[in-house]
C-alpha cells in the first residue's frame, strides 16, 4: 500500500484532530513493514512531542520498527529507556537480538524474564536453528511447556536446514493432528534441499490425501522436484492443479514452472509462461535465458536477453551463464568472445569460475583448444577439475593427443584418487605406442 497513510495523517493534522496512540501504533507498524527507516525515525520524535514516550505499547512499537529495519543499536536505547516492561516487550527485544545473531545477550534476556510465553520460547528456538546450533534449539524446545504448532515447524525447519531429515521426519509424525500446511511444506522443502525428491513428491501425495490444502510454496517445492528428476509429466500435472485452483502465478511461481519446463526440455511451455507473467524479476529472465541457452537456443537467449535490457533489468553473472552456455551449445565463437569481454568492461561483474568453464567449453567444442588453454593460464583463480574436463573433452573431440596429456596431468594433480584419469592416461599412452 505504500505511504498512503501520510495523506490520511496529514488530513487529521489539517482538520485538528490529534492523533492517538493507535494512530501512532498503527503507523510504525507500516514503516517496520515498509523499512522506512527515515518516516519512522521522524515519527518517533512525533510520538515524544505528543508525551507518549512512556506508553507501553508505544515503546514496544518503536522496539519493534527499529528491529525489523535493522538498527538494533536503536532498539537497544529504546529497551534500556522503557519504565516497565511486559512479556510482549521482552520477546520484542529476543527477537531484535536474534534477527542481529546476538544469541547470547537474547538467552540471558530469556533467562531473566519472570513471565514467557510461547513466542519467547519459539524467538529463541528459531535463532538457535538460525544460528546451526541445533543442539541447544534441540533443549530449547524439550523444555518448552507450552509447545504450539509454530514451536513444531521451527524444530522441523531448522532439522531440515541442518541436513537431518529423519529427524524432522521423526518430530513430523509426532506432531500428529497439530500439522498445518506449513508443517507439511516445510517437510516437502526440506526433502527438496536434501535431494529427496522422490520423497518430496511422496509427502505431498500424503498432504492431499490428509485433505490439507497445499498453498504456493507447497506447488514452487513440487516444481523444483520435478526440475531435478526431469518429471515432465508430473510437472504438467502441477502446472494444470495451478490453473484449476486459481492459484496466482507470481514471479515465484512463474520463475519455478519455468525453470521446470527449461529442464524438462519443454522450452515452448516454458515460453508460454514466461510470456504469460504480468511482471518479470531478475531470476525470471535468468530462468529463461539459461533454459534456452542449455537448450541449445543459443541465438533466442541472445535476444531474450536484448528485451531484458531494453526492460531495463540489469544482469547479473547468472545471466552470463546463460548467455555463454547458448553461445557454446550454438557455436557462436565470437559473440560468446564478446559478451566474456563486456562482462566486466561494461557491466561491471566479475567472471567466475562458472564463466571461464562456459567459455573454456565455447572455445574447445570449436577446436580454439590453444586460445581455450591460454584463457586457463590467465584466469584470477585456480581451475578446477571441471574447467580441465572441459578442455579434455574438447581434445578427444578433436584428437589433440598431446594436450590431452597435459590436461590429463592437471586433472591427475587435482584428484590423485580418480581412477579414471588414470585410466585415460593408459588408454593415451597405448594409442600413441600403436601409432608409432
Amino acid at each position: 500500500m505504500g505511504v498512503e497513510f501520510l495523506g490520511f495523517y496529514n488530513g487529521m493534522l489539517h482538520s485538528n484532530v490529534v492523533p492517538s496512540k493507535s494512530t501512532y501504533s498503527l503507523i510504525l507498524r507500516s514503516c517496520a513493514s515498509l523499512c522506512a527507516t527515515q518516516l519512522g525515525e521522524s515519527f518517533h520524535c512525533q510520538i515524544l512531542k505528543m508525551g507518549f514516550e512512556f506508553d507501553l505499547i508505544l515503546q514496544t512499537g518503536l522496539l519493534d520498527f527499529y528491529a525489523k529495519v535493522g538498527n538494533l543499536r536503536s532498539a537497544k536505547r529504546v529497551f534500556a529507556e522503557m519504565p516497565e516492561r511486559d512479556v510482549v516487550a521482552n520477546n520484542a527485544m529476543i527477537s531484535a537480538l536474534s534477527k542481529n545473531g546476538c544469541v547470547e545477550e537474547a538467552q540471558n534476556l530469556f533467562d531473566n524474564m519472570t513471565e514467557r510465553n510461547s513466542a519467547s520460547w519459539n524467538s529463541m528456538i528459531t535463532s538457535y536453528c538460525k544460528l546451526g546450533d541445533i543442539d541447544s534449539a534441540r533443549l530449547m524446545f524439550y523444555r518448552n511447556p507450552v509447545k504450539d504448532v509454530i514451536s513444531w515447524n521451527a524444530m522441523i525447519d531448522g532439522y531440515c536446514k541442518s541436513n537431518q531429515l529423519m529427524a524432522a521426519h521423526e518430530l513430523f509424525i509426532q506432531m500428529g493432528s497439530a500439522k498445518n500446511a506449513v508443517s507439511w511444506n516445510t517437510m516437502i522443502s526440506g526433502c527438496v534441499q536434501s535431494e529427496e525428491f522422490g520423497k518430496a513428491i511422496a509427502m505431498f501425495q500424503q498432504m492431499l490425501a490428509g485433505n490439507v490444502k497445499p498453498t504456493e510454496v507447497t506447488m514452487v517445492s513440487l516444481l523444483s522436484a520435478c526440475s531435478h528428476l526431469g518429471a515432465l509429466d508430473l510437472g504438467e500435472w502441477v502446472h494444470d492443479y495451478i490453473t484449476r485452483k486459481n492459484f496466482k502465478v507470481d514471479v515465484v511461481l512463474g520463475n519455478a514452472l519455468i525453470d521446470m519446463y527449461c529442464k524438462c526440455g519443454s522450452i515452448e511451455a516454458a515460453l508460454d509462461v514466461f510470456h504469460g507473467l504480468s511482471m518479470k524479476n531478475i531470476f525470471c529472465w535468468n530462468s529463461i535465458i539459461v533454459g534456452l541457452g542449455m537448450n541449445g537456443y543459443g541465438e533466442e537467449a541472445i535476444n531474450a536477453f536484448n528485451m531484458m535490457e531494453r526492460e531495463g533489468i540489469k544482469p547479473d553473472g547468472v545471466t552470463f551463464v546463460g548467455l555463454l552456455s547458448g553461445c557454446s551449445h550454438s557455436g557462436l565463437v565470437s559473440v560468446g568472445r564478446k559478451y566474456f569481454s563486456q562482462m566486466l568492461d561494461i557491466y561491471g561483474i566479475d567472471p567466475g569460475i562458472e564463466h571461464y568453464g562456459c567459455m573454456i567449453d565455447l572455445l574447445g567444442r570449436a577446436g580454439f583448444l590453444k586460445e581455450a588453454l591460454e584463457l586457463i593460464r590467465t584466469m584470477r583463480m585456480k581451475p578446477n577439475s571441471v574447467v580441465w574436463g572441459s578442455l579434455l573433452r574438447a581434445c578427444q573431440i578433436h584428437k589433440d593427443t598431446k594436450l590431452s596429456e597435459q590436461v590429463t596431468q592437471h586433472l591427475l594433480e587435482l584428484d590423485p584418487c580418480d581412477g579414471g584419469n588414470y585410466v585415460f592416461l593408459s588408454n593415451l599412452y597405448a594409442v600413441a605406442k600403436s601409432l608409432g
